[in-house]
């Protein structure tokens, strides 16, 4: 059995409750895993499960769905949280052979604290499976995986059972398996109060507005660095972001100088973008940005350094000031549509 940590939302990427878009790769990926090991796969929700989720998760192929409830669980605790993953790869009838999680900061505490329990090691950063390893019952898992903000990809072998790692945001597509009849498994696993040490004890919501419109779910995605040159720089960017109707983000050296909020910031401890067109302004695109942007389908880069790693990386590139060239860009834009 394969055990997918999976997380929901109950505002949800499109704006229904559901489970997030980076759990449904991560689902998708543990398909390919048991076609190679074998076995069904099986999610364990923790907290609240939107009504929804449990078809959905069906219609991915997954077998059962593990609830874990109770008031340990209203709020957000990565021990708490992996106590219950532990609870649901024991009890589920069949030994776990892998524990999935999705590669976010929530999804890689659980699994780094579900593998310091078990005293097992942890992949992290998976983004496919390695050839060979793994078609045989005490076979050793071979994964692939980034390492270095996602410049050299490594291969790593599991020895353990169960495997624990996590699945790279974006490294794969999420798509609908052949769907099944999910069924529900509600269980209270007891977690003790060492677990409930560090959690959530509240939260505060974003202001919805475009500089706050989910980086990771945008189909075009503007972003700027260094070369806006101030906290005041932004303006163009910014419009024609919404021009495109998309989502504005930023480099780590901007949220860095107080110039633009965190929740923006693009790269390795940033947001991972997948968008179907990105547009880096005056980014020089080091490699820690490069890790969250390398999944564009088309990259638009302005910057005055013709030299830029994001130039030449980039699918197509315009070479000088962005200051320049994006107010040009939104009024062409404008002048187009009347």
């Amino acid at each position: 059995m394969i055990l997918v940590f999976v997380e929901v939302s109950a505002a949800g990427e499109n704006g229904t409750p559901g489970a997030t878009e980076v759990s449904l790769e991560t689902v998708t990926f543990a398909r390919t895993l048991a076609e190679r090991i074998g076995g069904p796969v099986h999610a364990v929700v923790v907290g609240a499960l939107p009504e929804k989720v449990v078809d959905e998760l069906g219609g991915y192929g997954v077998a059962q769905v593990h609830h874990a409830t109770g008031a340990a669980f209203d709020a957000y605790g990565g021990a708490a949280w992996a106590a219950a993953v532990q609870a649901a790869a024991a009890d589920a009838g069949v030994d776990a052979r892998a524990v999935v999680a999705p590669g976010t900061p929530r999804g890689m505490e659980v699994a780094a604290h579900l593998a310091a329990r078990l005293d097992v090691p942890m992949a992290a950063n998976v983004v496919g499976l390695a050839e060979g390893g793994g078609e045989g019952t005490g076979d050793l898992l071979r994964v692939t995986r980034q390492v270095l903000g996602g410049s050299v990809l490594e291969e790593m072998e599991l020895p353990a059972q169960p495997a624990v790692l996590t699945v790279a945001g974006h490294a794969v597509a999420d798509e609908p398996g052949a769907p099944v009849a999910a069924s529900l498994r509600e269980f209270s696993p007891e977690v003790a109060e060492a677990d409930l040490v560090a959690r959530v004890v509240s939260t505060e919501a974003v202001a919805e507005d475009l500089s706050s419109a989910a980086l990771t779910s945008a189909r075009v995605v503007v972003g700027a660095g260094r070369g806006a040159g101030s906290e005041s720089g932004f303006d163009g960017v910014a419009e024609l972001a919404e021009l495109l109707g998309g989502a504005l983000g930023v480099s780590r050296v901007v949220t860095s100088m107080g110039w633009r909020p965190h929740h923006e910031q693009i790269g390795q401890t940033g947001s991972r973008i997948a968008p179907e067109l990105y547009i880096p302004c005056g980014i020089s695109g080091a490699i820690q940005h490069w890790a969250g942007c390398a999944s564009s389908k088309t990259i638009l880069a302005i910057n005055t350094d013709e030299d830029a790693p994001m130039v030449t990386k980039a699918t197509y590139a315009v070479i000088g000031d962005m200051h320049e060239i994006v107010p040009a860009i939104n009024a062409e834009i404008q002048r187009r549509r009347g």
